[in-house]
C-alpha cells in the first residue's frame, strides 16, 4: 500500500485490502483471509477467477504467438469473430481493448454513417440520461451523468440526452442531423435500471423510419450476465451495433464492436485502428469464454440463480422496509437501493469477508461470477441481513 501511494496515480477510492490470489468465486488477501466476490471485477470475471480451462488455453496460446499487429491475418482473431457472429446478429467485428474503446469505435462509425447517408452535418447521436459509456472523451460525451463530466467540459457538442423509457422525448429529439441512438439495455453504472421492451421497440422503429443506427452498449450486461449470452436476446429488439468488453476476456483486456455488414462498411481501411486489438493470446481465451458462457444449460442456470438472488433480496426488502427502498435487476445483475446513503456500508461487507460494489453508499450492486452456487447466494444474503441488522431497526 505504501508503494501504491508513492507511485500509483490516485484516481481510485480503494478498499484497504491487498488481494493476491483468486479461485472461482473467492479471493484471498496477503494475510490469507478469504472473501466471497460479489463484484466479479465489476462484471468481468463471469467464469470466476483462475478458471482452469481458460488457464490451459492461455498457456498454450502464450507459447504460440503473442503479437503481430493488424497488418497481418491471425487465426485466433478470425475464430473469435466467427464465434461471436454465429451466436448473435453480427456479421462483422472490430476488436479493441476495452469497453470505452468499443464505444469510441461505435461513435465514429455512427458519425461517418450519418455523413455518408444524410450529409456532412448528420453527426449527432442521441444518448440516455443516467447512462454510462466510458471515461475517454468521446465515451464520456455519450455518458448521461454530469458528475462524471463536470471536471472535463466542454464535452463533444454533438450529443443529445433524453430520459430513459420516454418514447415521446426520443421521437422529438430526432432531427435531420441525427445519425444514431446509443443505449444500454440495462443501465449498469447508472443504477441497474432496465429499459422497457416497449421503449426498445420504439427506438428500433424510430431508427428504421429515420435512417439511423441503433447501438446497444452491452459492455456490462452482455456475456451471460442477464441469463442470455447478449442482453438484447432477452428483449424483442435487435440492434445494428453492439459494444462488448469486460467479461469477453474474463479478465484479460479485450473489447469488440459487433455490427451488421452494411453498418461496418462505413469503417473502411484507414478510418479506425487499434494496435493491440484482437491480440492472438486474448482472442483464444475469449473464444473459449464465448463457448462456455454461450452454453444453453449454463445460461439457464444463470437465469435460475438470478431468480434465487432476486427473491432473496426482495425478502430482505420486506424485512427492512425502513432501509431498503427498491430491488431491481435481471439475471445476475441485481441492485438494492437504500432510502438514504449508509456511510461505509462497503467496508462493513468487507469486514464480513464479502466484496461488493456500493456506489454513493446508497446502492448495493450485486455482480457475482456466473458460476456462483445457490449456497453462496444464501451466504451472501445472510451477510446482507447481518450488515443491515447492525445498522439499525428495520
Amino acid at each position: 500500500m505504501t508503494r501504491f501511494f508513492e507511485h500509483i496515480a490516485d484516481t481510485y477510492a480503494r478498499f484497504p485490502v491487498v488481494l493476491v490470489k483468486g479461485n472461482g468465486t473467492r479471493l484471498m488477501d496477503e494475510t490469507g483471509r478469504e472473501y466471497l466476490d460479489f463484484t466479479s471485477g465489476i462484471a468481468v470475471c463471469n467464469l470466476g477467477h483462475c478458471h482452469p480451462g481458460l488457464i490451459e488455453v492461455a498457456k498454450r496460446a502464450l507459447e504460440e504467438l503473442w503479437h503481430v499487429s493488424n497488418l497481418y491475418w491471425t487465426r485466433p482473431q478470425a475464430e473469435l469473430a466467427s464465434a461471436i457472429c454465429e451466436r448473435s446478429f453480427g456479421e462483422k467485428v472490430f476488436f479493441c481493448n476495452s469497453g470505452a474503446e468499443a464505444v469510441e469505435a461505435a461513435f465514429k462509425l455512427m458519425r461517418r454513417f450519418g455523413r455518408e447517408t444524410k450529409g456532412p452535418g448528420a453527426v449527432e447521436v442521441i444518448a440516455l440520461e443516467g447512462s454510462f459509456h466510458g471515461r475517454t472523451l468521446g465515451a464520456l460525451s455519450l455518458t448521461g451523468q454530469p458528475k462524471f463530466q463536470k471536471d472535463f467540459r466542454p464535452m463533444l457538442p454533438t450529443v443529445t440526452f433524453v430520459p430513459r423509457n420516454d418514447i415521446k422525448a426520443l421521437r422529438l429529439a430526432i432531427g435531420k442531423r441525427t445519425c444514431g441512438v446509443i443505449l444500454e439495455p440495462i443501465q449498469g453504472e447508472g443504477g441497474v435500471f432496465e429499459l422497457e421492451d416497449e421503449y426498445l421497440e420504439a427506438a428500433r422503429r424510430l431508427c428504421d423510419e429515420n435512417g439511423l443506427l441503433l447501438c446497444f452498449d452491452e459492455v456490462q450486461v452482455g456475456m451471460g450476465r442477464t441469463g442470455h449470452l447478449f442482453a438484447h436476446q432477452g428483449t424483442p429488439v435487435v440492434p445494428d451495433l453492439m459494444c462488448l468488453a469486460k467479461a469477453l476476456g474474463n479478465g484479460l483486456p479485450i473489447g469488440a464492436l459487433v455490427a451488421r455488414e452494411r453498418a461496418m462498411s462505413y469503417l473502411p481501411p484507414g478510418t479506425h485502428a487499434s494496435t493491440f486489438g484482437g491480440n492472438p493470446v486474448i482472442c483464444q481465451v475469449a473464444k473459449r469464454v464465448v463457448e462456455l458462457v454461450g452454453d444453453v444449460r449454463f445460461l439457464d442456470e444463470v437465469r435460475e440463480k438470478g431468480e434465487v438472488l432476486k427473491e432473496g433480496l426482495w425478502a430482505i426488502k420486506g424485512e427492512y422496509p425502513g432501509l431498503v427502498k427498491e430491488v431491481r435487476g435481471r439475471g445476475l445483475i441485481q441492485a438494492v437501493e437504500f432510502h438514504s446513503p449508509i456511510p461505509g456500508i462497503g467496508k462493513r461487507f468487507l469486514e464480513k469477508g464479502v466484496l461488493v460494489i456500493t456506489p454513493g453508499d446508497k446502492l448495493l450492486r450485486c455482480l457475482p461470477p456466473l458460476i456462483i452456487t445457490r449456497e453462496e447466494i444464501e451466504e451472501f444474503l445472510t451477510c446482507v441481513r447481518e450488515v443491515l441488522s447492525a445498522i439499525g431497526p428495520a
